[in-house]
């Protein structure tokens, strides 16, 4: 994952001829936002030693070079939140939930991860892009419009859709549901960390690949 966004990053960021090919810029836009969700996805996978299961040091080694590539984030403000998200979900105890709309709680999501760290690690990073690309500065837009739409389709499908209280009841404790689109959308959406979410609750440390696996697993 990665190596997948890294290679595509480059590629948009120093080669790409925008105005040239729009159609390739659009599809360079669309699979760095979901590969970008990747990134996050593998973080939160790290977190939970599901990368390289009994190896802490490699877990969060990949998980905060995923953070930083994504958007910045600190490996340790986000696992402290992620592990307090887990023993509360969807209570006034749990960083992630509010009781507010979608745009809102969407507001008040991103308040809890970025702060002036992630502001002055992002603002150094993209001062330091436009002096090294110079005329192609504003190519730092596919590293930034990424990211942002990542956190948006990462809070849809992967906190507002599973946790939202006004929605059915809930299964369990849990306080998560999952949004059953299917494999393949739920793919395409989160990686699965939505459409088996309630899932991801039950086995959380089954990496993002197997979660389609573990549906219906207590019924076995």
């Amino acid at each position: 994952m990665i190596c997948a966004w890294l290679a595509l990053h480059v590629f948009a960021v120093w080669h790409l001829d925008a105005p040239a090919s729009p159609v390739l810029a659009l599809l360079c836009l669309i699979g760095l936002t979901w590969l970008s969700v990747g990134l996050f996805i593998v973080a939160h996978d790290a977190m939970h030693g599901a990368i390289v299961p009994g190896r802490p040091g490699i877990n969060k080694g990949l998980g905060s070079l995923a953070l930083l590539l994504f958007a910045g984030f600190s490996w340790r403000k986000l696992i402290v939140k992620h592990m307090a998200h887990h023993r509360h979900a969807g209570t006034d105890d749990d960083p992630d939930f509010s009781r507010g709309g979608p745009v809102s709680w969407y507001i008040d999501f991103v308040r809890t991860y970025f702060g002036w760290r992630e502001f002055w690690v992002l603002g150094g990073s993209v001062i330091l892009y436009a002096l090294i690309l110079g005329p192609r500065w504003a190519y730092v837009a596919f590293w930034a419009v990424p990211s942002i739409l990542a956190s948006m389709q990462l809070f849809v499908f992967g906190t507002w859709l599973p946790h939202r209280p006004d929605h059915d009841a809930f299964p369990d404790r849990h306080n998560a549901r999952s949004t059953r689109f299917g494999r393949p959308l739920s793919l395409l959406t989160c990686f699965h960390f939505g459409g088996y979410h309630h899932e991801h609750h039950l086995y959380p440390s089954v990496p993002w690949w197997q979660l389609p696996s573990t549906r219906g697993k207590d019924e076995r």
